[in-house]
């Protein structure tokens, strides 16, 4: 039985079952992290790998469809973490909570450049990254609400697929760089503050309360 990191059981999910081709879509994910993509060339890649480009082809037919297996890896992997996060959570303020601590620290070292790269020449990676959104983060946010009204943290007058819609829009948003395209914040401190307002918006009297020695509790910044 082979051993294989966190990373690597989510590639093997989604058809991947070459170790070499596996280290490869891991180490080109974290080069298109730190770089962006459109800046970083086949011949980057290979460089930052170790590898010729004649291998690096063995895998991939071009720059395409690179980008787009990578996203597909890196979409499950957050998926998969997302389910666990809420599966796992005692309440659902707590799920919200322990999620925007993943998001924040999985963004922090996130290029600028990746959601509009991307977007703008990358189309099948980007149908991945919408499919995300509006799918599955939507209905993430959809299931929260929901438990958390059944829960009594939050208002029972909160219309969920509006309220789970606008929050898939203001994340949308931070990250298309459409607000803060010339700040001076990065984006997990953006995040932070987004989920603190949704939180806020839409906790009852017994959800603020709850929240609130949260707060005191780990020290948050919510």
């Amino acid at each position: 039985m082979l051993k294989v990191s966190v990373v690597s059981k989510v590639f093997y999910i989604c058809g991947v079952i070459d170790e070499k081709f596996i280290e490869i879509l891991e180490k080109a994910g974290k080069v298109f992290m730190r770089y962006g993509i459109k800046s970083v060339t086949m011949d980057d890649i290979a460089r930052e790998l170790k590898i010729s480009k004649k291998t690096l082809y063995k895998y991939v037919s071009d720059k395409q469809d690179l980008v787009h297996k990578v996203m597909m890896g890196y979409i499950q992997m957050e998926e998969m973490a997302c389910s666990d996060t809420f599966s796992n959570a005692e309440n659902a303020i707590d799920a919200l909570i322990k999620l925007s601590k993943h998001i924040s620290k999985e963004i922090l070292d996130i290029h600028p450049s990746i959601y509009y790269d991307l977007e703008k020449y990358y189309p099948d990676g980007w149908e991945v990254l919408v499919k995300h959104k509006n799918e599955f983060i939507l209905s993430c946010m959809t299931d929260n609400i929901d438990q958390g009204k059944k829960e009594g943290l939050y208002r029972n007058s909160i219309n969920a697929d509006i309220v789970a819609r606008i929050y898939v829009h203001n994340v949308d948003a931070i990250f298309a760089g459409t607000v803060f395209s010339d700040t001076k914040y990065d984006y997990a401190t953006i995040f932070f503050e987004s989920m603190r307002y949704h939180l806020r918006g839409i906790c009852s009297e017994k959800g603020i309360a709850y929240l609130q020695n949260r707060i005191k509790e780990e020290h948050l910044e919510l």
